[in-house]
């Protein structure tokens, strides 16, 4: 039988469907890098110093009418019981302890203009003494509110509200210390102290207070 020519193997046709994917595969376009995103526009429609405007005005209004309201009572609130302290002392020896009992006061921290002192009998020597040039400079004293401020139990009552009232029984009848403790008791706002008899403290007390 005549030899029939083997066909050619025509190894490039393998290599041809090969190639014509790999030149669509190089072809391929680079993606781009992603960067930083540009901030966003502020939107006009949020202004912001609009919004807390309205309120401003509502609570300045409101403000006004209420502070006062819960700081009026509180005055009288304090001033109806302040802590009371009993020296015991003789009828000569309570104004010493009265000054005593203020040195300490003044010694803790309280100011000057927080304490008003009360006599029952004598006069103490500073009341006296600036009674001396009129009733005038003496209540200037008094309403200046920068020192302890020294009165009889006769001119108590025109004295003002204290943070500290404190009361020497040094003498007077009985009714005149009852009226001055209860008048002390009235005008002090944290601290009352009553220097004097026991006794006649205590019948003071339960009669006053």
């Amino acid at each position: 039988m005549p030899l029939i020519p083997e066909e050619p193997q025509i190894h490039e046709s393998a290599q041809g469907p090969r190639a014509t994917p790999s030149a669509g595969r190089t072809a391929p376009t680079p993606r781009p890098v992603p960067g930083p995103r540009p901030a966003a526009p502020p939107r006009p429609g949020r202004p912001g110093p609009a919004r807390p405007a309205p309120p401003a005005q509502r609570t300045s209004r409101e403000s006004a009418p209420a502070k006062p309201a819960p700081s009026r009572p509180a005055a009288p609130a304090a001033s109806a019981t302040p802590q009371i302290q009993l020296v015991p002392a003789s009828a000569d020896g309570a104004l010493d302890a009265a000054e005593e009992a203020l040195d300490l006061l003044l010694e803790s921290g309280r100011a000057p203009g927080d304490v008003l002192v009360i006599t029952t009998g004598g006069s103490h020597p500073w009341a006296a003494h600036e009674l001396s040039f009129g009733e005038a400079s003496y209540w200037a004293q008094h309403d200046a509110r920068d020192d302890v401020f020294y009165a009889d139990a006769a001119v108590a009552s025109r004295a003002t509200s204290r943070p500290v009232v404190v009361v020497a029984v040094n003498g007077g009848p009985e009714a005149a210390g009852a009226t001055a403790l209860s008048l002390a008791h009235a005008k002090a706002d944290a601290l009352l102290v009553v220097c004097g008899d026991p006794q006649q403290i205590n019948s003071v007390l339960g009669a006053a207070v």
